[in-house]
């Protein structure tokens, strides 16, 4: 084996000591690439206090929606309060000018002068718009937050910042994260779910928060 000696050091080097220092240093730089999960992710805990905070607000954009082999491209306007919501889609789209208001256990629906009622906004979208809309969750996946009501799988990037999860069946994926503040909202929001082929993409999401958030 062949070692190199510093006797003014005191160091010798061999073959083996090299791969032993490299093996470390690849390490180390691949545990520094690798986010913490949730429950030891600081910056994460912060980011979903943020979140959690954030009950009331504004956004725009479009929603590209792929259900049942037919593919639509409404914007939105989505007016959140506290547990209220309006949200109007309008534009390339089958169903015209729509507005949805609601709250836990009553949403209504208005199209073209006919408002319907019901006490869930999943049930009511399916069948008066013909595709689904999972607002009881959207409220929070939007923001790019699981929903409370069930047990979800978080992944984050090497900054410790959420980019996807899965709950309900559903797979969420945020990119393009902007700044309003102290808090950080995606620009763009996937949703997939195998189970029938459907997909929910909101792109272009431009955000209005509540003055105190900043």
């Amino acid at each position: 084996m062949n070692t190199l000696s510093y006797p003014r050091l005191g160091i010798r080097i061999t073959p083996f000591t090299t791969w032993a220092s490299l093996a470390v240093a690849a390490l180390l730089l691949t545990s520094c690439a690798i986010a913490p999960p949730a429950e030891e992710n600081s910056d994460w805990n912060r980011q979903r206090n943020q979140l959690q905070a954030l009950d009331s607000w504004e956004l725009r954009g479009r929603v590209n929606i792929r259900y049942d082999n037919e593919s639509h491209t409404p914007r939105i306007n989505w007016l959140q309060q506290n547990v209220e919501y309006h949200i109007r889609l309008w534009g390339t789209f089958n169903a015209g000018n729509t507005h949805i208001i609601g709250r836990p256990g009553y949403v209504t629906l208005e199209q073209g002068g006919d408002v319907v009622t019901a006490n869930s906004p999943e049930d009511l979208i399916l069948q008066q718009l013909g595709y689904e809309l999972p607002v009881s969750y959207l409220e929070y996946w939007i923001k790019g937050l699981p929903a409370p009501e069930s047990e979800a799988e978080l992944w984050f990037n090497e900054l410790n910042q959420l980019t996807s999860l899965v709950q309900a069946g559903w797979t969420v994926s945020f990119t393009d994260p902007r700044q309003y503040g102290s808090i950080s909202l995606p620009r763009r929001v996937e949703l997939t779910r195998p189970e029938n082929d459907i997909r929910l993409r909101f792109i272009g999401l431009n955000w209005t928060l509540d003055d105190s958030i900043n």
